[in-house]
């Protein structure tokens, strides 16, 4: 088995406020790949958008009525997104004293980010092609610390980046909405949007880069040619119109995490039955079985910020026990 990464982990969101009890699920729930956990109930700068700001280096963002914006100088919204992050890493590191093996970690992507980050005006980073390449390099350079926090504090991990990428298709199409509501942001052009996701998964040093949407029509060619490692996706929204990107990704070596787990509240299926569309996708493909598990890790469909603490813990489990069930029977 690529042993990269492990069969099932999580997306990144938690609910709740308790950074170690966060930790404590996400390490126990996943033995052989825990990920960082974001509690974006805590407020600004412990959502998303804002923990990525936070990590942005010569630029900085606070919270406006209409969003997060570019500013002069960091401020309190800037402290705060930082010294959650580095709640979490205490916690993080906490619970995984001597740990060996894959460990991932969360942070938007250069492309989500120019679309909901706003400039001094109040329109989209997106507007603005120059502003785009300065919030991507000062993107990768703060992930570039970042990696190297998380690795001095976890040194036996192989740490998995992944970025959250759920506006690219968006921007690729040019359906990101301008300010004022009544017009779309011009499409940006592929190759600048492949590019742009190339420099920012370089700064990881030959370390796996996984890019997560949980938007349709998931771009998977232009993210393998960018170089990621895997591609994080809604299990539910795939049709037949992926089947070729996908056996090509497959064929290519790009890891699938599958999200066929609900990411709100609801009854769970059997694990098989959580599986059973992988299985079908696989034969629709004529993909060999045993690929299964070398090619796919199971996750829930999104993040679970919006469950119950109580669901959250059993769909992650529940991951587990799928991602079990895909290996023992991978017919």
């Amino acid at each position: 088995m690529n042993d990269t990464f492990a069969p099932a982990t999580g997306i990144g969101s938690l609910p709740g406020h308790d950074a170690r009890e966060a930790a404590k699920t996400a390490t126990g729930s996943f033995e052989d790949f825990p990920f960082l956990p974001e509690l974006p109930a805590r407020g600004p700068g412990a959502d998303m958008i804002g923990r990525t700001a936070g990590m942005l280096v010569e630029l900085y963002a606070r919270v406006e009525p209409s969003g997060w914006r570019l500013g002069d100088r960091p401020g309190r919204d800037t402290k705060r997104a930082r010294a959650w992050l580095g709640e979490d890493l205490d916690a993080l590191e906490e619970f995984t004293q001597g740990y060996e093996g894959p460990l991932k970690v969360q942070a938007v992507g250069p492309w989500t980010l120019a679309a909901a980050l706003e400039l001094r005006g109040g329109e989209a980073v997106l507007s603005d092609p120059g502003a785009c390449r300065d919030l991507a390099a000062s993107l990768a350079e703060g992930l570039r610390l970042h990696l190297a926090e998380v690795r001095r504090r976890v040194p036996g991990a192989r740490v998995v980046l992944q970025l959250d990428e759920p506006s690219l298709t968006a921007v690729l199409r040019g359906r990101i909405r301008t300010a004022s509501g009544y017009r779309t942001h011009r499409a940006v052009d592929r190759q600048v949007v492949e590019g742009s996701l190339r420099e920012v998964a370089g700064v990881h040093d030959g370390g796996p880069v996984v890019v997560h949407s949980c938007a349709p029509d998931v771009p998977f060619a232009l993210l393998r040619r960018a170089g990621v490692a895997g591609v994080s996706f809604d299990f539910s929204l795939l049709t037949e119109r992926d089947d070729d990107a996908i056996g090509e990704a497959v064929e290519g070596g790009t890891r699938l995490f599958t999200g066929v787990v609900p990411g709100t509240d609801t009854a769970l299926s059997d694990p098989a039955g959580s599986v059973r569309g992988v299985r079908t996708l696989w034969r629709r493909l004529g993909l060999r079985p045993e690929l299964l598990a070398e090619a796919v890790t199971v996750t829930p469909a999104c993040g679970l910020a919006g469950a119950s603490p109580d669901y959250a813990r059993r769909a992650l489990a529940h991951c587990v026990r799928a991602a079990r069930s895909l290996a023992d029977n991978p017919e």
